[in-house]
């Protein structure tokens, strides 16, 4: 039986097993550390039997700063973000990362936030499945993205924002048809 519960400090030296794939992003053990201090509820694990991490997920709630409503469809409200989403290959098809975004999810609609999001590699279409599968769609492209390209075509590669509603947003208000043509550049991303 695997367990969902809140990620501890003395975890994050046990990560390295969900981390071994090569589309998860590794960050400096610092990163990961300011994750539990400032959105404890959001940094959620999966353990195994034998005490393994062999998943996880790191989210937050943000919003561009109220000045910017000015933007329009490019302000972003207060809102959930997915920043890592990542299971350990053996421990994969077996529901954790649903498990793992659905409390991520909760954590979210406590702070009352409109929508989640998260940006995936377009090349990675197990995951833009996996989220559609979630309730997740394409709001986006970012172009160039990622500034590696793992598939070998080009130095960069595009990711999709993806978001999904949450109880707040009971019209849609943040989510679009079609997303996979409306394109943007990184720098349109974050205004604050």
């Amino acid at each position: 039986m695997t367990t969902i519960r809140l990620c501890s400090p003395k975890d994050i030296s046990k990560l390295n097993l969900s981390n071994l794939d090569p589309l998860t992003e590794n960050y400096h053990r610092k990163f990961y550390f300011d994750y539990i201090a400032k959105w404890p509820t959001m940094f959620i694990v999966a353990e195994n039997q034998k005490g393994q991490i062999v998943g996880y997920v790191m989210g937050k709630v943000e919003q561009d700063p109220s000045y910017l409503v000015i933007l329009g469809d490019r302000y972003l409200p207060w809102h959930g973000h997915v920043t890592a989403l990542t299971v350990a290959p053996q421990y994969r098809q077996m529901g954790l990362a649903k498990r793992l975004t659905a409390r991520l999810d909760q954590a979210c609609e406590q702070e009352n936030a409109w929508f989640m999001d998260l940006f995936v590699r377009v090349s990675n279409e197990t995951a833009i499945n996996m989220y559609k599968k979630m309730g997740y769609s394409v709001y986006r492209r970012v172009v160039g993205y990622y500034s590696d390209n793992p598939t070998g075509k080009g130095d960069s590669e595009d990711a999709f924002d993806m978001r999904k509603s949450l109880s707040r947003d009971k019209h849609n208000k943040y989510i679009r048809e079609h997303g996979e043509d409306y394109r943007i550049n990184p720098e349109d991303i974050y205004h604050g």
